[in-house]
């Protein structure tokens, strides 16, 4: 079996973050991995480069990592974190333009239907528009 695109939900709240990654296993079960981050190293509100780092390493895929955020903050730690991964994988990494909730979905979805990363980024980004 193939991997598929893998998913990393990245919020200044790890309440929302692990919420949505609830309900996105929810919609297409384990076919897609998964992973969460959310909340300073503190435990407040906000986002931190090394976390989201990890999440991107635990569901790391060769089909590519479709990243998802929230605010500012979260895209520009999230770039930062895909600039420390090894330069072979920096480029199987898409930070996507759309909504937290329903791009995270529809990403999983064309994910799990075998979709390549290029693919499940544009279904996402394209949703509302």
């Amino acid at each position: 079996m193939t991997q598929s695109v893998a998913i990393v939900i990245v919020s200044h709240s790890l309440d929302v973050a692990k919420g949505l990654a609830d309900m996105v296993r929810q919609m297409v079960g384990t076919q897609v991995r998964v992973a969460w981050t959310g909340g300073d190293p503190g435990g407040g509100l906000g986002t931190d480069v090394v976390k989201i780092q990890r999440a991107l390493e635990s569901v790391w895929s060769q089909a590519g990592v479709a990243v998802f955020v929230d605010l500012g903050g979260a895209e520009t730690n999230s770039e930062m974190a895909v600039e420390r991964l090894p330069a072979e994988r920096r480029d199987r990494v898409v930070i996507c333009d759309a909504p937290l909730v329903e791009g995270a979905i529809i990403a999983a979805a064309e994910a799990a239907s075998g979709a390549d990363l290029e693919h499940v980024r544009k279904a996402a980004e394209e949703f509302l528009r």
